[in-house]
């Protein structure tokens, strides 16, 4: 056992909250790198394309396809990956799509799909694999909530290096992915070894919040079966929710072009920043509620409330009472905060309820793989049926047409919820009294 392993298993919650936190952020940041940075470039200038899709488009919805089947991978791979195997599995991951990046780069336009298609498809385990180490613990509403803050702060960082790459140093749209992603190669391996060094939870974790287990083909089944109902209702609000967050991700470029802001490199890294801020503060706050069936319950309130600054600022921009600016930032928090509470914090609450032999990354990857389903849905009908659309309006239309659908389906979720534990209350009270 090294010396910080001794310090790991012996300090304060405030330090391990700090480090695990830390390595947590740094490897998810680290690897966004390797994923978001294409969509800065514009493509606008390829010669030879002539297909029903732009060449954008295409490439975005190929990563997506990728990172969507990764997804659908994940449901088994996560659900059943030994602690041991993490940490080696995100660093082969990542490597394997950065080779996919170097590919982008050479190889002949038609087959420029194909490669993001294999830089996706890696990817979409990352998530998974780094809140595994975190999950089952008494403060995972910190630890969750610091990392999903990585993919906000993140998004806007690495597009703001490869923006960086292009217009200082003159490097072409086609190689700036894989060079942003060599620039974090050195962090990310620093960073998955720190978080290979968290010890798993501890005994009065494991109190608070019931043991996480793998799960195996027919236990996963029994899980989805016996909460169907509510399940369907979450995965179907999160649909909704990944589809237009990693619309706007995508086409955050377009859309700050559209709004006035195409030549200032650093609007990402800004918004992003601000965003991420807001969003931590906010659910962060989940940690102080130490009753795990009230916390699900507050979960639920917060996408709510998330989904309704997504519908009021898009009206108060088209009603011209907020700038572009300004609406682009709350819409971004909006997103966020309904969206976060999935990744981490919603199913985590509802595992420590129900204390089922059961683990949150399954759960997430669930809802991850038909929330990408949903992304690439929501891509072929902007291209094939929307053409007319611009990519401004077609965001501001189906922000309102989420928000409406959105706080219903989560509506219905709570209810649901609060009727199906009823018999679980006693026990939720229990934990905390203990």
């Amino acid at each position: 056992m090294t010396k910080l392993d001794k310090w790991l298993q012996k300090c304060s919650t405030l330090w391990f909250v700090i480090y695990a936190t830390s390595a947590a952020f740094m490897t998810y940041f680290s690897m966004y790198a390797f994923r978001k940075t294409f969509a800065v470039g514009s493509y606008s200038e390829l010669d030879g394309w002539h297909y029903l899709l732009d060449f954008k488009t295409a490439i975005v919805l190929a990563q997506i396809i990728g990172y969507a089947s990764s997804k659908f991978i994940g449901i088994k791979v996560i659900a059943e990956m030994t602690p041991g195997k993490r940490a080696t599995s995100i660093l082969l991951l990542v490597m394997v799509s950065e080779l996919a990046l170097v590919l982008f780069a050479v190889v002949p336009k038609e087959w420029k799909m194909v490669a993001l298609f294999l830089n996706g498809l890696p990817l979409g385990m990352i998530w998974g694999l780094v809140f595994s180490f975190l999950e089952g613990r008494r403060v995972t509403e910190i630890l969750g909530a610091g990392l999903s803050i990585s993919f906000i702060v993140s998004s806007g960082v690495v597009k703001s290096v490869g923006k960086w790459l292009m217009l200082s140093w003159g490097v072409s749209e086609w190689w700036m992915p894989a060079l942003t992603g060599l620039l974090f190669t050195l962090p990310l391996f620093v960073s998955v070894w720190l978080l290979a060094k968290v010890p798993p939870p501890n005994s009065a974790d494991v109190a608070a919040r019931n043991a996480r287990f793998p799960m195996d083909h027919y236990a996963r089944k029994r899980f989805l079966l016996r909460y169907f109902p509510g399940l369907a209702l979450l995965i179907a609000t999160y649909i909704l929710l990944t589809g237009l967050r990693d619309f706007s991700d995508n086409y955050a470029a377009e859309l700050w072009q559209s709004l006035g802001y195409g030549d200032e490199s650093t609007i990402f890294a800004k918004a992003a920043v601000i965003v991420s801020l807001a969003t931590l503060a906010i659910l962060g706050l989940v940690v102080l509620v130490k009753n795990n069936f009230k916390a699900l319950m507050i979960n639920h309130g917060l996408i709510f409330f998330g989904i309704l600054i997504i519908g009021v600022s898009t009206l108060l921009f088209e009603f011209h009472s907020i700038n572009g600016e300004v609406w682009m930032i709350a819409l971004s928090a909006g997103i966020y905060i309904a969206y976060i509470p999935f990744n981490c914090l919603l199913f985590d609450r509802l595992l420590a309820v129900v204390n089922d032999k059961a683990n949150a990354g399954f759960l997430i990857y669930v809802a991850d793989a038909m929330g990408y389903a949903g992304s690439v849905g929501i891509l072929l009908y902007k291209s094939f049926f929307n053409v007319e659309l611009s990519w401004l309006r077609f965001m501001i239309n189906s922000s309102y047409i989420i928000a409406l659908f959105g706080m219903a389906l989560i509506m219905l979720s709570a209810l649901y919820f609060r009727w199906r534990l009823s018999d679980k209350l006693p026990a939720a009270y229990g934990i905390v009294d203990k």
